[in-house]
């Protein structure tokens, strides 16, 4: 009988401290989104604004809009360039003059585009891809 209770207690904590701890990854990942840099695989960092801000301005960058091209004239972050992501036979031929090893920004309005342009790009080679969280709304 006491076997049983001392079993029956381990495996409630056993359970509740992997709740816990599920709890709390839940908790970081949420905490990640919310600030700062977030990886979203080995080859894809979501930078927030302040952190794409500064790494678009101290090296030798490919930085793309991802927008449609009347987004794109409504205002954009200089120096960008734009290859719509909506127009595939474009967006592949132009991704492809790209030099695959260096470092690629993208951004769109909110994040979404760019999240699907990073996973198509890194289908197709590139190695270094960083998106702006929030994409250009949060950038303004």
């Amino acid at each position: 009988m006491v076997f049983c209770i001392q079993e029956t207690v381990i495996s409630k904590l056993t359970v509740s401290f992997s709740r816990a701890i599920h709890h709390k990854e839940i908790h970081m990942s949420i905490l990640s989104a919310l600030f700062g840099t977030k990886k979203l695989s080995d080859n894809i960092v979501l930078l927030d604004p302040s952190a794409f801000s500064k790494a678009i301005a101290d090296k030798e960058i490919q930085l793309v809009d991802v927008r449609t091209p009347n987004e794109y004239q409504g205002g954009h972050i200089g120096n960008a360039i734009n290859i719509d992501f909506f127009n595939p036979v474009k967006f592949e031929k132009s991704f492809a003059t790209l030099n695959k090893e260096m470092p690629l920004y993208i951004y769109c309005r909110s994040g979404s585009r760019s999240k699907k342009a990073a996973k198509k790009l890194l289908n197709m080679g590139f190695s270094k891809i960083f998106d702006l969280k929030g994409g250009y709304l949060l950038w303004r």
